[in-house]
């Protein structure tokens, strides 16, 4: 693709929208622009098209470029966002099961939802998509007439992130930018959050900012709460808290974190259910268990009517019954970890309504900050 940089003499407006990391990718993008302008980010957790149009009224003429986040429910949301705030660089992040019982569980509907910020963005601008992941292949991106960048770890692409490594705190990786390979760090744990990253990376580079700053707005960049959020406590226990949503894509890979960070000791998934997944909810959460179960997790605790079926798939794939613990009250599950040995990592996700965080709570309590 000619990576051709974004005209100097139009504002930049960035939209994110995707199944998964819309958030942390909007954040990473701020940040980085933030090293040199005056922006506009939209505000966290509410993504719906009614916070867009208020973020509309909040812009002023001394923002030099705007950051919004694009969450959708149903066929024509994106269309409302974009009516409101048209972005000339739009990014979907990937195609999983965010929201896909409204689509009938159909990944070429919820992709067509999705490629409604291709066709209404400005059709002379920029967009950006994860060419390692296969469900992108159904966005309706051969009809989009303005600039196209791939980016990815596994397939080549624009932006290719290349000797990834967890690392103390973070993940480290190197990416060419105007033919020099170049490191970076971020501070939070994950493969799919380097995608956030390179995301953030590719629109820092195609709007004139240099590898320092895009660098240091990656270290910078505000977390976004009960996401991959990692707390130390007494005895090296480790709390990886993901509470605030769940789907099977971000399922496996914290369940991927768990097993990276939790590398030399006890390693334990407490999972609550998924919500929202239609006709697809038995298969996505076996889907879970099963990965759990091959992904050497020592201990699957679950709670919820859903998560059950996590559990009977872990059995299935031949985890030990007396490590795989299903759980009707929290309560009970407190008192299953109010003795964990140290060294121990401890990963705890779930849907937003299933309240996972209770959990963070309580080992908080119980162990308290090392």
């Amino acid at each position: 693709m000619n990576k051709k940089l974004f005209p100097s003499n139009r504002r930049p407006t960035i939209a994110v929208t995707g199944s998964a990391g819309k958030t942390t990718t909007k954040s990473m993008i701020a940040s980085i622009l933030r090293q040199r302008w005056t922006i506009y980010e939209s505000r966290d957790v509410n993504n719906a098209f009614i916070n867009t149009e208020k973020s509309a009224k909040r812009l002023r003429d001394f923002h030099q470029a705007v950051v919004v986040e694009f969450g959708i429910v149903y066929f024509g949301h994106i269309i409302k966002h974009c009516g409101f705030i048209k972005p000339n660089i739009g990014v979907i992040t990937n195609i999983g099961t965010a929201h896909i019982g409204n689509f009938g569980g159909d990944v070429t509907k919820l992709a067509a939802a999705k490629s409604e910020l291709i066709q209404h963005m400005d059709q002379s601008g920029i967009f950006l998509f994860n060419g390692d992941d296969d469900n992108s292949k159904h966005l309706l991106i051969k009809s989009f007439p303005g600039t196209i960048i791939k980016v990815g770890i596994k397939n080549r692409a624009d932006y290719r992130a290349e000797t990834v490594e967890y690392t103390e705190g973070g993940m480290k990786f190197r990416v060419k930018l105007k033919g020099t390979h170049f490191p970076f760090h971020i501070p939070i744990y994950g493969i799919h959050n380097i995608y956030n990253a390179l995301f953030a990376i590719a629109i820092g580079d195609l709007l004139g900012f240099t590898p320092e700053e895009i660098s240091r707005g990656l270290e910078q960049y505000n977390k976004p709460v009960m996401r991959m959020a990692t707390k130390k406590l007494t005895n090296n226990i480790t709390i990886i808290d993901d509470t605030f949503s769940a789907n099977v894509d971000a399922m496996k890979a914290a369940i991927d974190v768990l097993t990276n960070v939790g590398l030399n000791g006890t390693k334990i998934a407490v999972l609550g259910d998924m919500k929202g997944l239609g006709v697809i909810t038995q298969e996505a959460h076996k889907e879970v268990g099963s990965y759990a179960a091959l992904n050497k997790v020592d201990y699957l605790y679950t709670t919820g009517e859903l998560a059950m079926m996590i559990l009977q798939a872990a059995l299935e794939q031949g985890m030990s019954p007396d490590n795989v613990i299903h759980f009707e009250q929290k309560e009970k599950l407190f008192q299953a970890l109010t003795n964990l040995s140290p060294g121990t990592t401890i990963l705890v996700k779930g849907a937003r309504k299933a309240k996972m965080e209770d959990v963070v709570n309580f080992l908080t309590a119980r162990y308290g900050d090392a």
